[in-house]
């Protein structure tokens, strides 16, 4: 009965005591060290087993300065736990706080030596020195613990430590074993990895990272692991074609199909690669595979060309569309080429009617799904938009709206919906399209939607007539229909007519942008400087450092000027969606090593 009566008490106590703990971390956040003090006292005294405890009471002796006291509680717990290296360690740090240097070095050793003795605190006693900061201690601990046991696994704290320390090849060598053990923490490892590499393949821990792959791969060239990690490297460092290489020798040993080569290829194209990504492309078409892959290959080979193209080219494209439908047919198989391919009639070769046709056709006459057929006339809509006739356009996009509900291609619809109405002048209807899209679930069409309404609220309320806002969307429509020259020429009557207006900054940032496409580099960087001088705290501002960085860095070949332009954007702007590009991009050009 007696025994009952104890364990109930002791069940109902653990709430209490955890809350009282808690209400001492509480403490010691306020600074009120008294108090918690007087809370850990009682927690000690009723559980002098309990380490959290001791450790919180030694904790806020400190705090107080009360070094003896806190040196008296920790030898009497050493005392009667002789074989508990935690405290040793825990002894060293007070005489550290206390400046006895010797003493701490001391008992550092002595917590060292007593864990020899006993390897069951492995980690306990390398988190307390972690905590420490003494790396070189923590890392001896976890070494010992995993020689003593080898099926301990703490190759990620070690690696952790090994990347502060500046020991690079052990901590790659950590994240290989970790990856051996675990190849599910693939992501995690390569997200940590990235942190040190560079784009620049000359750099030297790039060649650290290079080496110990090529050196595992020599010697166990059955694990592909080291194929996959090396192809990785090599896109972080924008060489497809060495990545490339990894690949194919991963498809060949691993038979699990293409999609990995196509995946690089895209990869390739997305960083303006396109020699590159046509050699990965030919690749999978020469390969045995079926007609889906292969028509996956020529979408993305031809619309990467499209979107590159010289018009002298054109006719070259046009003949290897024509050559992919006489091949595979014109069915509801190669519907994203045929779209693709209306696409390029109608936005680059200006045969309108020829691209409206051709959908139009596919429409009425193949036996579409509904997702098929909606795809087809978002680019009738797009067509249509681009001959001006909005009020058709609208038509379609509201068909694809009804037709799949809730579905991003229907969110996309709707903002197409509220961009051409914005284009034909009706900036209201476009709004309140816009409110209802600023909580979409596609975080890209939200933005897009939110930065649209700022343009049509914030120009509207100074300008009831909204003449500087119809002259913008304007030049929008011409940017959108590829005639630059124009849209420019109509970004200009706003710099000239509207100075002072908010639309201004916006104007200045179109017109740099379509400078940059032109091949206008210098107008384009006087644009951005203009937003800098005279929009410092303006929302684009970052957007203008951002840039020209990469203008500087990637065309005029002045990287200290872009250096200086990260700097900014990283030290002003810290809430901008560039930082994080930006900090890399600086860093990469001080030459740190990435960590």
């Amino acid at each position: 009965m007696h025994r009952i009566l104890w364990y109930s008490f002791l069940f109902l106590a653990l709430p209490i005591f955890g809350q009282s703990e808690q209400l001492a971390k509480n403490y010691i956040e306020q600074g009120a060290y008294e108090k918690a003090l007087s809370i850990y006292q009682k927690l000690h005294k009723r559980n002098p087993t309990r380490t959290n405890y001791l450790l919180g009471l030694v904790s806020t002796y400190q705090q107080l300065e009360q070094f003896d006291t806190a040196e008296e509680t920790l030898l009497t717990c050493i005392q009667k736990k002789p074989k508990n290296s935690i405290l040793y360690a825990e002894l060293g740090h007070l005489y550290e706080v206390m400046d006895s240097t010797e003493k701490a070095k001391k008992y550092y050793n002595k917590a060292l030596a007593v864990f020899d003795e006993n390897m069951s605190q492995t980690y306990s006693l390398a988190q307390t020195f972690e905590k420490y900061n003494l790396l070189d201690q923590a890392a001896a601990v976890y070494e010992k613990g995993m020689a003593a046991n080898p099926g301990a696994n703490f190759y990620s704290h070690l690696a952790k430590i090994y990347g502060e320390q500046g020991k690079l090849e052990k901590m790659f060598n950590s994240y290989l074993s970790l990856l051996k053990l675990q190849p599910n923490y693939r992501n995690i490892v390569q997200r940590n990895i990235n942190q040190y590499i560079t784009e620049n393949p000359f750099d030297e821990t790039n060649g650290i990272f290079r080496k110990l792959l090529i050196k595992k791969l020599q010697q166990d060239p059955d694990d592909i692991i080291y194929n996959e990690l090396l192809s990785w490297l090599f896109v972080q460092q924008k060489e497809f074609k060495k990545a490339f290489v990894q690949e194919k020798a991963i498809y060949k040993r691993k038979n699990q199909g293409l999609q990995r080569i196509v995946n690089l290829a895209r990869i390739a194209i997305g960083d303006k690669d396109i020699k590159s990504a046509t050699e990965i492309l030919d690749y999978i078409l020469k390969a045995p595979a079926g007609n889906d892959i292969k028509l996956t290959a020529h979408k993305i080979i031809l619309k990467a060309k499209t979107d590159d193209a010289d018009p002298k080219e054109y006719k070259k494209i046009n003949e290897q569309y024509l050559y992919v439908f006489d091949t595979y047919g014109t069915a509801s198989e190669t519907i994203g080429l045929q779209i693709d391919y209306a696409h390029f009639l109608a936005f680059h070769q200006d045969r309108k009617q020829e691209g409206f046709d051709f959908l139009k056709r596919l429409i009425d006459e193949e036996r579409l799904s509904r997702f098929q057929s909606s795809r087809a006339k978002m680019k009738i809509a797009d067509i249509l938009v681009l001959d001006q006739k909005f009020n058709k356009a609208l038509i379609y996009y509201t068909q694809v709206q009804n037709a799949l509900k809730n579905n991003f291609l229907a969110q996309d619809a709707r903002f197409k919906v509220a961009k051409t109405s914005y284009y034909k002048g009706d900036f209201s209807w476009a709004q309140t399209q816009l409110d209802v899209l600023k909580s979409s679930t596609s975080q890209l069409i939200a933005n897009d939607a939110m930065e649209l309404s700022l343009i049509i609220s914030d120009n509207s309320l100074e300008d009831s007539t909204q003449t500087a806002l119809k002259i913008f969307a304007r030049g929008d429509l011409l940017a959108y229909q590829n005639k630059n020259k124009e849209a420019i020429a109509q970004y200009e009557q706003i710099l000239t007519k509207h100075k002072g207006e908010k639309i201004e900054d916006e104007a200045f940032l179109r017109q740099a942008k379509l400078y940059e496409k032109e091949r206008e580099y210098e107008k384009a960087k006087v644009n951005y400087l203009k937003i800098i001088e005279f929009y410092p705290e303006d929302i684009l501002v970052d957007d203008a450092y951002y840039w020209l960085a990469e203008l500087y860095v990637n065309t005029l070949d002045q990287p200290e000027k872009a250096k200086e332009l990260y700097e900014k954007l990283i030290f002003n702007h810290a809430d901008s969606i560039y930082f994080v590009s930006a900090r890399k991009k600086y860093r990469m050009l001080r030459g740190d090593a990435i960590n």
